[in-house]
């Protein structure tokens, strides 16, 4: 059954001297795609400066807003209206012959085709000194590999805020054994290209209510590219295989391909910046 949707984000930057000039991007609204059809998309600042949309190399939509006049706070709200419907994962999966599937992974044509998310990047290069214990295996699936790989960072690494930012490397993660969603999807798709799988960085909205972590601000999770399948989802934060409570805005390389917003702004002296994230939803009755 479909579930009807509406995410509601707010940020609001309050600076100690007067901005001269600003240039956001936004990269906050739900792909219209798939499994996601958007039936309403608002975005508005208190400012009331004209917001461009615009398409970004990975082909999402972003918000731009380029304030002209001098201003010492601002707010941004969004809202989005969508239909999410339910997905079983399991059915993506295959009983193809393990050989072959392997085979497939390790073919130039393969690796040509996929290119992009195979290469390690600085926020997925796996260091040299720390061993990795995960336990990959040619005797199951490359499906099955995936499950144990979310479950090995599920079980072996503690989600805790403040403890790491967007530009934290690997070393640290695995040092540490704590963090928060990008870190884990960044060490989740290092050990799949390790293994030639292809693996990208998601950006999106998680279900409220369900007790998940990360779901009270925007959230990260993988997508692998598994032969005879396609795309499919894992989130190692919450051990979970992404379906109808995941919701996409973009995928890239890593999280500095598909920051919520990015931006430069003139001014001196501090500033402090809030946001928050609200997702609700209800089952559509005329499913």
């Amino acid at each position: 059954m479909a579930l009807n949707y509406v995410i509601k984000y707010a940020a609001t930057n309050v600076y100690e001297n007067l901005v001269g000039e600003a240039l956001w991007q936004f990269l906050i609204a739900p792909l219209n795609s798939g499994s996601q059809q958007i039936i309403s998309s608002e975005f508005r600042n208190s400012l009331q400066i004209p917001v461009e949309k615009s398409i970004n190399g990975y082909g999402f939509e972003t918000f731009r807003i380029h304030p002209k006049k001098s201003f010492t706070s601002i707010d941004f709200e969004a809202e989005f209206h969508l239909i999410k419907d339910h997905i079983n994962p399991f059915e993506k999966t295959n009983a193809s012959n393990l050989e072959d599937e392997f085979s497939q992974l390790n073919s130039l044509n393969f690796k040509v085709e996929h290119a992009t998310f195979l290469k390690s990047t600085a926020l997925t290069k796996l260091p040299k000194w720390h061993e990795i214990d995960f336990i990959y295996s040619e005797e199951v699936s490359i499906f099955e590999n995936m499950k144990n790989l979310n479950l090995w960072i599920f079980d072996g690494f503690s989600f805790k805020t403040d403890v790491t930012d967007v530009d934290t490397d690997l070393d640290i993660i695995l040092e540490e054994k704590q963090g928060v969603c990008q870190d884990f999807t960044h060490l989740f798709c290092a050990i799949a290209r390790s293994h030639n799988i292809p693996a990208r960085y998601v950006s999106g909205y998680l279900h409220q209510g369900n007790g998940y972590f990360g779901d009270s601000q925007m959230h990260a999770w993988a997508e692998v590219f598994i032969p005879g399948c396609g795309w499919i989802g894992f989130d190692p934060t919450n051990n979970l295989i992404a379906a109808e409570n995941h919701i996409k805005v973009a995928h890239g390389k890593d999280y500095s391909d598909c920051p919520p917003i990015k931006g430069i702004v003139y001014t001196s002296g501090t500033n402090q910046t809030t946001y928050s994230v609200e997702v609700n939803a209800q089952q559509n009755a005329q499913q």
